[in-house]
């Protein structure tokens, strides 16, 4: 059974409770910015050792840090005073049977184009300054990550993943309101910047929103303009999230503003880490892509480990593929947590512990769910390294 233990979880599942908080930082979001610029350059590095050897070589990259520049925002176009420091900083293989690999170019090279993706308005060459401080990884996690147990990998670390299933509709809710304001309606209206941050209060059957949303001083050209676009977003967000929740919701749009004063959250390239707000990753959303203070969650930073050994992003990954697994194939399921503990050196489809606590529907007995859910379990353990090639194809987000 591969240390797997499945067990009745009695505490009053979190749909039911009476206050609920959940957050999402968005895409342009100093953490989360910091969070995908690493991924973006595991993921490269990942395919450059594949092209180059047929196989991925040792590297993680989960140290990126954003340092915040200084910006002179203004309606009708502002300008950036000192540009963004990124320090790209992590261990890779650099040399590999003889042959040296040009890591820090490559790891350049995918953070430029991670950030041209992303950002609509900042520009990786004018207005980030990036230093590489990319080393080589220690002689005993090298050798680590060469070991084998048939396909599986041994992990690299002793850590846990943690994942949960289902969403409530408050998670749902503050998840896809960034992403439909990020891939709707910013296309909409070019005045939206991508650094834009949802928290989500339940308060019984009463939803608040507060939406943190920069936006782009070049499309505004006054004060009316900007209050308009305000407006705009609020009203918009306020039809959309009848897709999700036929709860009462409040829709708050940049609350700190105070137009008597002209404070306004403008910036020059759609997001905050232009002036004031440093990035750093794992400080963000987990690999889910929330934030969410009413389940257990891993401190663990998943962006930019390694997709071959590293548990600290493949159990995160797998644990709430299990979660989801069993919440959709095993009837009577009302929440269900998975916890994966790996221990360093030893295969990583064979856990020190991997525990699934179930919260039952009323009527139905855990004992009798408990076959399936370990199927399930050793079905993603068998199969492990599919996590590997979905995280290097970009199949699943980690943030």
């Amino acid at each position: 059974m591969k240390n797997i233990y499945v067990q009745e979880l009695k505490q009053v599942p979190v749909e039911k409770q009476k206050v609920e908080i959940v957050e999402r930082k968005g895409i342009g979001h100093p953490d989360t910015l910091a969070d995908g610029i690493a991924e973006s350059m595991s993921r490269a590095l990942s395919r450059e050792y594949i092209k180059r050897f047929g196989v991925v070589l040792h590297h993680n990259t989960d140290e990126t840090q954003i340092v915040a520049g200084k910006s002179k925002p203004a309606f009708g176009g502002g300008e950036i005073i000192q540009p963004i420091f990124i320090l790209l900083v992590g261990r890779a293989t650099k040399e590999f049977e003889g042959t040296w690999i040009p890591t820090d170019k490559i790891a350049l090279k995918a953070a430029k184009d991670y950030i041209r993706r992303a950002m609509a308005n900042l520009n990786p060459d004018e207005d980030v300054v990036f230093d590489v401080r990319i080393g080589e990884g220690s002689t005993d996690l090298q050798d680590v990550f060469m070991r084998r147990s048939g396909k599986a990998p041994h992990a690299n670390d002793t850590s846990f993943g943690i994942g949960f299933a289902p969403f409530t509709e408050t998670e749902k809710l503050v998840y896809n309101v960034e992403r439909k304001i990020y891939n709707e309606f910013r296309k909409e209206e070019k005045a939206i910047g991508e650094d834009v941050k949802v928290m989500g209060l339940r308060e019984g059957d009463k939803i608040t929103l507060t939406i943190a949303c920069a936006m782009v001083d070049r499309y505004l050209d006054s004060l009316k303009d900007y209050i308009a676009v305000k407006e705009s977003l609020t009203k918009w967000v306020k039809e959309i999230v009848t897709e999700y929740t036929s709860r009462e919701v409040e829709v708050n749009v940049n609350t700190a503003d105070d137009y008597e004063r002209g404070c306004v959250y403008i910036t020059v390239t759609g997001t905050s880490a232009e002036c004031g707000d440093d990035g750093s990753v794992g400080r963000g959303n987990r690999c889910n892509g929330l934030i969410t203070p009413y389940r257990p969650m891993s401190m663990e930073a998943s962006a930019g480990k390694n997709p071959m050994n590293h548990v600290g992003k493949i159990y995160n990954i797998l644990a709430n593929f299990i979660a989801r697994d069993c919440y959709e194939n095993i009837e009577g399921i009302e929440e269900v947590y998975v916890k994966i503990l790996s221990q360093i050196g030893k295969p990583i489809n064979e856990p020190r512990a991997l525990d699934i606590q179930i919260i039952p529907k009323k009527g139905y007995d855990v004992k009798k769910m408990e076959k399936k859910a370990v199927e399930i379990a050793e079905d993603w353990l068998d199969n492990i390294t599919k996590i590997t090639d979905m995280v290097i194809n970009g199949e699943v987000d980690v943030f």
